[in-house]
């Protein structure tokens, strides 16, 4: 690449800031948009009660940086597949907010398929190591990329902001980070007028921390902070097993009463020897658990190295269905939702915040404030997507760090980012043009000039 084309290229990104938000219908208008009310998940249209039918569906494996929803060869090659097992929802882990989407979203919408999509990558997200640093204003530009990419969709059902992050007692001072995400991003949809699209949080099913995860995401005075949905990745329920023996009916106790809507994110054990015969469909969308939880997505829909696919893609785009496929589809269609509204809460309480616990819960109350310098796109948009290229979790020097784990009665409502307050600071301190801020905008110069000649 030549040195003048670099330069012309970083101009071209310095100048590209967001369009005004599209608050109209969109070509996926095709299918009702889904909304919360409650505990549950309702189709904005009908009125009827919404339970998520699906499959996790990330070919090449959850890190992969393909992007199965900007090529129509890829989605176009497994919706028919999807139509098959008799799905309305897919969760996609790692999508390029730089390419283009519409081809795809309209096939899915004219499908009758919702998108549930994890807007983090794996080069862009909070680290468990360094969360502080990894909460940086590159880091929230690439998020918003993608709600603005994204946003447009009748059919996306929702936004995860973190996906199992908390995996250990180790780590749990990094959920104060994760919920200052969900926060940002809830203001964020809000300041740029888009329908109110649920943020979310897909968590491990660790014992140690998963009840009190489920709490702390919905827990504070500040409803921008507090969750809209909690996926949780459960594989408890092992082959020909119950209600009792896999421990959901336990489940159900520990999350008696939460008050936003709950689904398995993940589902399918796979410590059997045979194929997973999925039986636990018949509970999950049953009256015994559907007072709490809307349904489940399977994990996985293609065979990737942790052998959990329900189909093989083989050279040429092949596609061969496992005996898992064929399991999975006839579970979902001799299995029924619950009628009328199953039994759902309207107006539960949001949760109590989890009480510190050095070494088992170090989550702080107080949410650290939005990094000033991203506080510009809340009134002009994240700018050019940048895609997956740049990492984030090292880039502190525009991080909003506050590493003290020290317990804390004070409500996450009482974290002073706004979006009028944060638009109102960029502008007295000379924020940088929106979209790429100068910080970002010399690093990408840099990277491109050791291609220049």
């Amino acid at each position: 690449m030549k040195l003048g084309s670099t330069l012309g290229l970083l101009t071209a990104i310095l100048a590209g800031t967001a369009l005004a938000a599209d608050t109209t219908s969109n070509s996926s208008s095709s299918i009702s948009p889904i909304e919360v009310s409650g505990n549950a998940f309702f189709n904005s249209k009908t009125g009827e009660r919404f339970y998520i039918r699906g499959v996790d569906y990330q070919p090449g494996g959850p890190s992969n940086l393909t992007d199965p929803l900007a090529d129509s060869r890829i989605c176009g090659r497994d919706i028919p597949l999807f139509k098959e097992l008799g799905i309305n929802s897919i969760r996609v882990y790692t999508v390029d907010n730089s390419l283009d989407h519409d081809e795809c979203m309209q096939m899915l919408a004219d499908a009758g398929i919702y998108l549930i999509l994890d807007i983090n990558t794996p080069t862009a997200s909070i680290s468990r190591v360094n969360p502080g640093c990894s909460y940086n204003a590159h880091y929230l530009q690439s998020l918003f990329a993608t709600v603005d990419a994204f946003a447009k969709y009748d059919n996306v059902l929702g936004f995860f902001a973190g996906n199992e992050v908390l995996n250990d007692e180790k780590n749990t001072k990094s959920a104060t980070y994760v919920k200052a995400v969900v926060r940002d991003v809830k203001k964020y949809i809000k300041a740029r007028n888009y329908r109110k699209i649920p943020v979310g949080y897909s968590a491990a099913d660790v014992s140690s921390n998963r009840v009190l995860s489920a709490h702390y995401f919905n827990c504070g005075d500040d409803e921008d902070a507090r969750i809209d949905m909690f996926g949780v990745n459960d594989y408890s329920w092992c082959g020909e097993s119950s209600f009792r023996v896999s421990g959901y009916s336990e489940k159900m106790q520990l999350y008696k009463g939460y008050s936003v809507p709950m689904f398995l994110s993940e589902f399918g054990c796979i410590k059997v020897e045979s194929a997973r015969p999925f039986s636990e469909i018949s509970v999950i969308y049953s009256e015994l658990m559907s007072s709490l939880f809307s349904g489940g997505l399977a994990y996985e829909y293609s065979q990737e190295v942790n052998k959990h696919g329900l189909v093989e893609i083989g050279e040429g785009n092949n596609i061969t269905k496992l005996q898992d496929f064929e399991n999975l589809k006839n579970q979902y269609s001799k299995t029924s939702n619950p009628t009328g509204d199953g039994g759902y809460s309207k107006d539960s309480n949001y949760s109590e915040c989890p009480v510190y616990q050095e070494g088992v819960w170090e989550a702080n109350n107080t949410l650290p404030e939005m990094p000033s310098a991203a506080s510009a796109y809340f009134t002009s948009g994240a700018g050019t997507p940048l895609g997956t290229g740049l990492m984030t979790q090292e880039l502190c020097e525009d991080a909003s760090i506050d590493d003290d784990p020290k317990p804390s009665s004070i409500s996450s409502s009482q974290s002073s980012t706004t979006a009028s307050s944060t638009a109102t600071t960029a502008s007295s301190k000379g924020a940088a043009a929106p979209g790429l801020h100068a910080p970002l905008a010399f690093r990408i110069l840099v990277y491109l000039a050791e291609f220049a000649y």
